[in-house]
């Protein structure tokens, strides 16, 4: 599975309290537009954020199909969804303080 950390937040996604991860796939404007969106929140909040190629991954293209970008809280596999195809900004920045951040 590739997995692609992204340096948004100040932790690294290993150590980060707020681990936000992003379902994408190549090509995708909508992925362009939630990460760009997605950048200077998750920062403010100092949450890691880590994209996982869906197409890279059997078992999420299966569970996601079409419906990306997704963003969770927390892993792929244990996450809560906050939102798909376009953020959600006052859903994640709720979860985020919910959490910690």
């Amino acid at each position: 599975m590739r997995r692609r950390p992204v340096t948004e937040g100040s932790a690294s996604p290993s150590d980060a309290a707020l681990r936000l991860t992003l379902l994408v796939r190549a090509y995708c404007h909508l992925c362009e537009d939630m990460r760009r969106a997605l950048a200077p929140l998750a920062r403010s909040r100092s949450a890691a954020i880590v994209e996982i190629d869906v197409d890279a991954d059997p078992a999420l293209e299966a569970r996601y199909g079409e419906r990306v970008p997704v963003l969770l809280l927390g892993p792929p596999d244990a996450g809560e969804e906050l939102c798909h195809y376009h953020l959600d900004a006052a859903r994640v920045e709720a979860a985020l303080a919910a959490a910690g951040g």
